[in-house]
């Protein structure tokens, strides 16, 4: 099985190459990787001491943040390598201020992971969720360094769990420890017989939890609400903005404000978006020497400032599960006690299942199914303080996860 993996790996290589050139950011990981062991040997001395993060992407980053803040505050001596496989991760947070240097992570074959953890040698090594790489865990094990892997999400049909995933089944073991979002997760690992397994919940409810303690004013956001509701789209597709569309423009009241945050923010795609709506429509990229108030729809053609945008929303909508994209991030607005709209394929986000449960977050389908709860939410304040509310007790009763890491790495 271990060779059928190697040779995998060695033909995923082949793969991405190809792709490379035709795919703008297949090309940007593979020309990051060869840069790879050039940067650590630039940057690490052999008496360095060292920790190593690893993320999958952006939403893992997100989502170790927390734990990764409070080493970084607690080894003060040690030089920290955050790596990551997507370019979406890297791109956004290669000037991470948790690490000295930040890296994309080389293929998973033999030859790479001991040149990596020969140059790097972690005192601790910490991934995230699920990205885990067989060969890097080996190399580990063998110089007995310590790892452990945090916010674990495992469903009963992934290869760990099927009689031909011995191999990635063998990587688990060489985890000192497992910390678990949930008791399902718990389950499937003890059913193959690892026992070093704790369910501390998921990360990033910390994660969301400490953008309360920031200073989230944006006075242009302010200057544009204008004190009348107001209903923040995030993260939005195609499929999403399509629907926003169709109600802005029918909208009688003037007393509504919208501001989308487009997942793609490429020219043409803004362009289409504000032609299609009829209202009066701001850019952020153009909003200098415009009467704000006077707009009612404003659109976020940039990116890092969405968390901070929905402290002003009074009711939002989460794109990605109108598609097959995948659901976006809906803890970062139910942080601040507000309701949530989402599509209807989340089935692998339980977050979304628990809020829906608990009467703060709405799945709709269709155009209909979407005016017809957004228009209860505009219309009916009770309701939407209520369902607000619920979000907001969600996050606090789930808090906690990173203090029980900081304890097992008795920090």
């Amino acid at each position: 099985m271990s060779f059928i993996y190697n040779i995998g790996i060695h033909l995923t290589a082949f793969i991405l190459y190809c792709g490379a050139w035709f795919n703008e950011k297949l090309a940007k990981g593979v020309k990051g990787r060869q840069n790879t062991f050039t940067a650590l040997e630039r940057h690490l001395n052999k008496t360095d001491k060292t920790l190593w993060f690893h993320c999958a992407s952006l939403g893992e980053y997100e989502q170790g943040l927390p734990v990764f803040k409070a080493l970084r505050t607690h080894y003060t001596n040690h030089k920290i390598v955050l790596s990551f496989f997507s370019p979406s991760g890297y791109e956004i947070r290669k000037n991470s201020p948790v690490a000295d240097i930040v890296i994309y992570l080389p293929l998973d074959t033999n030859t790479n992971a001991k040149k990596f953890i020969d140059l790097v040698n972690p005192e601790l090594t910490i991934f995230v969720k699920y990205d885990i790489w067989p060969n890097f865990l080996k190399q580990l094990k063998q110089k007995q360094l310590k790892a452990i892997l945090i916010s674990a999400a495992f469903r009963k049909g992934q290869s760990f769990f099927k009689f031909y995933g011995s191999q990635l089944r063998k990587a688990l073991f060489t985890f000192d420890h497992i910390f678990t979002q949930n008791e399902i997760s718990k389950t499937l690992l003890q059913s193959i017989n690892y026992e070093q397994v704790t369910v501390s919940g998921d990360t990033r409810f910390d994660r969301v939890s400490s953008q309360l303690n920031v200073d989230n004013r944006l006075d242009f956001i302010e200057q544009f609400k204008d004190n009348k509701l107001c209903i923040v789209a995030g993260s939005t597709w195609p499929e999403d903005e399509a629907l926003l569309i169709n109600f802005i423009n029918k909208i009688s009241s003037n007393t509504v404000k919208f501001i989308i945050a487009p997942h793609n923010i490429k020219p043409n795609q803004i362009k289409y978006l504000q032609e299609k709506i009829q209202l009066k429509t701001i850019l952020f990229s153009e909003k200098e020497n415009k009467s704000l108030p006077e707009a009612q729809v404003f659109i976020v053609d940039t990116i890092g400032i969405l968390s901070k945008i929905y402290n002003y929303a009074d009711i939002a909508y989460v794109g990605g599960a109108l598609g097959n994209t995948g659901l976006h991030n809906t803890l970062e607005p139910a942080v601040f006690g507000i309701p949530i709209i989402i599509g209807n394929t989340y089935d692998k986000f339980p977050e979304a299942q628990a809020m829906i449960n608990k009467g703060g977050m709405f799945s709709i389908s269709n155009q209909k199914s979407f005016n017809t709860v957004l228009n209860e939410l505009i219309e009916n304040k009770d309701k939407r303080l209520e369902s607000g509310s619920k979000n907001e007790a969600y996050i606090k009763e789930n808090k906690g996860a990173v203090i029980q890491i900081l304890d097992y790495l008795r920090i």
